[in-house]
């Protein structure tokens, strides 16, 4: 019996562990808990796949529909990495009211899957997008359109971000679906587009000719081989560096933006990756439903030397443009410039001002908008005129600047979800107070 197991091939194996899945992996702790869906926010589950070339795994998708859009124009997919606690942060990725932001303002849909990976299995098992991913996450576009009332869903080109696995999975849909794909930013992981022999298990994509008019950007962390060359994220940058040398090396307009701060954790980069986004989906979305992506401009482009700090306009660059970092505009150049220094990327404009105040004994609830370029710090709550506290009571984030909504290993928001709540426990019954509730994004500028 032994020697008949031990002579299994690699492909047996596997159909018998795609067959297991359904039992062995259903829905167990750490994927049993997920904020509810209700609208505008929807979800959908599949269950593992027995059948070759599908997905093994569980997965659910929940998406987050923007009020007032009548039709939408694109979807934004923020996409975790590997292992069971990058995979649960995906729970949350629907709820983040920065990205939500970003959606909104271009007519855009939000979608955070997550994928209900056991710790020890094989992370290539999704994100591979070949490996039944892909369709599954096609899948979830047309039923989400339909559950959500927005069969245009299916059809809508994506602007994708991911970290880690979740960069080798929308670096893989862009190498597939390059005329889907707005943009995609690669936060530590990016897909192989060569044969490794250390990470043989790993097939490499083709790049094919429509994927160099995707604006992409690489965002590894500096601790991930660049500035510190052991450890467990060492070879990120090796891989970077090979992608981006690959694909800039033929015409793509790719980039690199290092993390000055951090290792595999998501950091800051959010203040850089929302900007560019912006820039990507104002120039390439299309002002007609059903038309094609618009190119992106590349007459106002600016380059830098790889590894430098330092941009310039296209025009005025000296070096060679195939070798250096592409950035969309001046704008862009200006926010990398200072997000490659120090992360500190400055924010002249206040966030929008919180709405709907209610009031019911002595609670206080709102609702309010991220601002767009920094997101939301905290809460400051008024009586009177004065300040008599904030939510958070101690906003904290050891991953990088406070947010209100506290930050995940995987750029995501913390779980439980914070309320937009406030108890007066100092306030006399039956008198009356004027309140005002202020925000405070994260580089302290206060709303009206």
């Amino acid at each position: 019996m032994i020697e008949s197991w031990l002579n299994f091939s690699m492909t047996k194996i596997l159909l018998l562990f795609s067959f297991l899945s359904p039992f062995l992996f259903g829905q167990n702790p750490p994927y049993d808990i997920s904020p509810k869906a209700e609208p505008p926010y929807y979800r959908v589950r599949y269950e593992a796949s027995s059948k070759p070339g599908e997905l093994i795994f569980p997965v659910q998708y929940t998406i987050w529909i923007p009020k007032g859009v009548t039709k939408l124009r694109g979807v934004v997919v923020h996409q975790h990495g590997c292992g069971e606690g990058s995979c649960k942060s995906g729970l949350t990725g629907a709820w983040d009211l920065h990205w939500q932001a970003l959606a909104k303002k271009h007519g855009c849909a939000l979608l955070a899957p997550s994928y209900e990976q056991p710790g020890k299995a094989d992370c290539q098992m999704w994100c591979d997008p070949r490996n039944g991913s892909n369709k599954t996450f096609l899948k979830s576009l047309q039923d989400l359109g339909q559950l959500s009332g927005h069969p245009e869903l299916s059809e809508v080109p994506w602007a994708l971000w991911g970290h880690s696995g979740g960069g080798h999975w929308v670096g893989g849909m862009t190498m597939l679906f390059p005329n889907r794909v707005v943009a995609c930013w690669l936060r530590s992981g990016v897909p192989m587009l060569e044969a490794n022999p250390e990470r043989a298990q790993i097939r490499p994509h083709n790049l094919p000719k429509d994927a160099l008019q995707v604006p992409i950007m690489c965002n590894p962390g500096t601790k991930e081989g660049v500035t510190e060359k052991k450890g467990r994220f060492a070879r990120v940058w090796p891989s970077n560096l090979t992608f981006f040398n690959k694909v800039r090396g033929a015409g793509g307009l790719v980039g690199v933006s290092i993390d000055p701060l951090s290792s595999h954790e998501c950091g800051n980069s959010r203040y850089m990756a929302i900007p560019w986004l912006d820039a990507c989906l104002s120039n390439r979305l299309p002002k007609t439903f059903g038309k094609k992506l618009s190119p992106m401009p590349t007459k106002n482009a600016w380059l830098a030397p790889l590894l430098s700090k330092k941009a310039r306009p296209m025009l005025e660059f000296q070096g060679n443009p195939l070798e250096a970092v592409w950035l969309p505009n001046a704008k862009i150049a200006h926010t990398w410039m200072q997000f490659v220094e120090d992360s500190k990327i400055t924010d002249p404009t206040p966030p929008p001002s919180p709405t709907h105040l209610k009031i019911n004994g002595n609670q206080l609830s709102w609702k309010a908008k991220a601002d767009l370029e920094s997101g939301i710090s905290h809460f400051l709550i008024k009586r009177n005129g004065k300040v008599i506290g904030q939510v958070p009571e101690d906003p904290t984030n050891k991953f990088g600047r406070p947010l209100f909504q506290g930050l995940s290993y995987s750029d995501t928001p913390i779980m439980p979800l914070r309320k937009m709540v406030f108890i007066d426990e100092s306030a006399d019954s039956g008198k009356k107070y004027n309140y005002q509730i202020i925000s405070v994004n994260t580089v302290g500028l206060k709303s009206k």
